[in-house]
């Protein structure tokens, strides 16, 4: 090489140095994915915004007349609130620091997160009436961000990113139109059209689902270590898979990876229902963002241990809200549908989700009258979107409505007959049809139940059996598909939501000591 090529050479690796120097001491302030074109913010309340930037550098925020400032951690962290924030938009929301970033059409209105299994996972395309509802999706209020499914060891930061080239509608937001809706969450959709055409007002979607999962997956690492009874997931996880012949191919595919990883001495993959991995790859990367509150499809996988679901679905509950931040938000909830198969462990299952109601701001949608006996994912989404509606007039926005079945509530035992008496009564008890009441049965203390009678007087249900004097505990609709089951309130005349299933006994169940 000559002299003067030297030269060049030399002057061309300058440039380049100063460059990487320059890009690396001026760090560009950079936003989680959630902050991205045609986002919606929670209204009312101060609006958690954060991101990254060099250390010691003063961020700013602007919206809508509104003005927030800070300066960035040593570790290159920065949070700031801005608000509260009125409804209203479309805005334009600018963070300043050595760089700008703006993001345009943001509303303010309310957000969503929507979370869970398969059934909330479920897509608008694959719902009741899909190619109607496809049509009649034209709402630009109406916005949905669909965080890309990772498994995670430790919390993520940020969504976890998308192939190189990949252009998929994942980590974005989206403005509901006919061209995209179908790929919604079903239920999640429906719940927020409801909302939307209650409050006329900006809503937002964040949906966070993975079909076949456990709550363990969704719960926080150390929620699980530091309770001595949900401690044992952390060791016996790996049995759960043997529950069913699907688990079991798959935990045996992912046995398989884990050992071809350590042949090649290559990072070990995650379980998709490993303890805490989705949690942090899919929930962490999501908080602070401000939120109204949260729905929830799940339940089926963790069937077969739903004594321990008692515990574990109550704690998940209380570490999420934990950790955001925003107190006890609404968590509402779909107990499981009715659905034949075999051993009976549904019952116990939603009886658990019947027992979370004990937890404050929190509402269960039954949907044991229109699951599908031979398809665990039952088509009609719409019918649990207004059920969550109904439950988030009263839990979320005050209203005084009627949003739930009746509950059992308490038994009086005389003679041959048990009295037995419900909350949430509404407008009055009724069947939906009209006829007998039906789905009851009693027994005595051999606790052999039978088929009962039930007659309703006034806000009280009567049930008898010719064949037990001496009954001592009552059941209704206690099967995993229990078709005969029409218990309901009543709104005015109309017949309107269903009574969960219940048992007066607490004779131990078939998953009792499954931990």
């Amino acid at each position: 090489m000559t002299k003067q090529g030297i030269l060049r050479w030399q002057h061309l690796m300058l440039v380049f140095i100063c460059f990487i120097l320059t890009d690396t001491v001026l760090a560009n302030v950079r936003l989680p994915k959630l902050f991205s074109d045609n986002m919606i913010l929670q209204r009312e309340m101060q609006v958690p915004l954060w991101g990254w930037a060099d250390p010691g550098e003063k961020v700013t925020a602007e919206l809508g007349g509104h003005y927030a400032e800070t300066v960035t951690g040593a570790d290159g962290k920065w949070k700031l609130n801005i608000g509260p924030l009125d409804v209203g938009g479309p805005f334009e929301l600018k963070i300043s620091g050595k760089n700008i970033i703006t993001i345009n059409n943001v509303l303010v209105g309310e957000v969503w997160i929507c979370s869970g299994q398969s059934n909330m996972a479920m897509e608008v395309k694959n719902c009741l009436n899909a190619d109607q509802e496809i049509s009649a999706a034209n709402y630009p209020m109406i916005r949905h961000f669909q965080v890309k499914r990772a498994k995670a060891a430790q919390p993520l930061e940020d969504v976890s990113p998308l192939p190189e080239g990949n252009d998929s509608w994942l980590n974005k937001w989206e403005v509901t139109d006919p061209s995209n809706v179908g790929h919604f969450t079903g239920a999640g959709y429906f719940f927020i059209r409801d909302l939307y055409m209650k409050l006329h007002i900006p809503v937002g979607i964040i949906s966070v689902s993975w079909g076949g999962t456990t709550a363990e997956a969704w719960t926080p690492h150390d929620t699980l270590v530091n309770d001595q009874e949900l401690s044992l997931i952390l060791n016996n996880w790996p049995e759960y898979n043997n529950d069913e012949a699907w688990l079991q191919e798959e935990y045996a595919k992912f046995t398989k990876e884990v050992n071809e990883a350590k042949k090649k001495g290559t990072e070990e993959p995650l379980y998709f229902n490993q303890p805490s991995v989705l949690f942090n790859g899919i929930i962490a990367p999501v908080i602070p963002y401000g939120i109204r509150g949260v729905t929830w499809y799940q339940g089926e996988s963790n069937a077969y241990r739903s004594y321990q679901y008692r515990s574990l679905f109550p704690a998940m509950i209380e570490q999420w809200r934990k950790k955001w931040g925003q107190g006890d938000f609404p968590f509402l909830f779909v107990q499981l549908a009715n659905f034949q198969f075999e051993p009976q462990v549904f019952p116990e299952l939603r009886e658990a989700q019947t027992m979370a109601l004990s937890i404050p701001n929190t509402a269960m949608a039954v949907a044991i009258d229109i699951g599908n006996p031979g398809d665990i994912h039952p088509k009609n989404k719409q019918e649990v979107g207004r059920r969550l509606f109904l439950a988030a007039q009263e839990i979320a926005y005050g209203e005084n409505v009627i949003y739930s079945g009746p509950v059992f509530q308490s038994m009086l035992v005389e003679g041959n007959k048990c009295t037995l008496r419900f909350k949430n009564v509404g407008d009055g008890l009724g069947t939906k049809e009209g006829g007998s009441l039906e789905g009851f049965v009693i027994a005595e203390t051999d606790k052999k139940f039978v088929k009962a009678q039930a007659v309703i007087e006034g806000d009280r249900v009567i049930v008898s059996s010719a064949d037990e004097r001496r009954p001592v505990a009552v059941r209704y609709a206690w099967a995993n598909n229990p078709g005969d089951c029409n218990f309901y309130n009543k709104s005015g005349e109309r017949i309107w939501l269903p009574a969960p299933p219940f048992r007066t006994d607490d004779w131990p169940g078939i998953t009792v000591d499954r931990k």
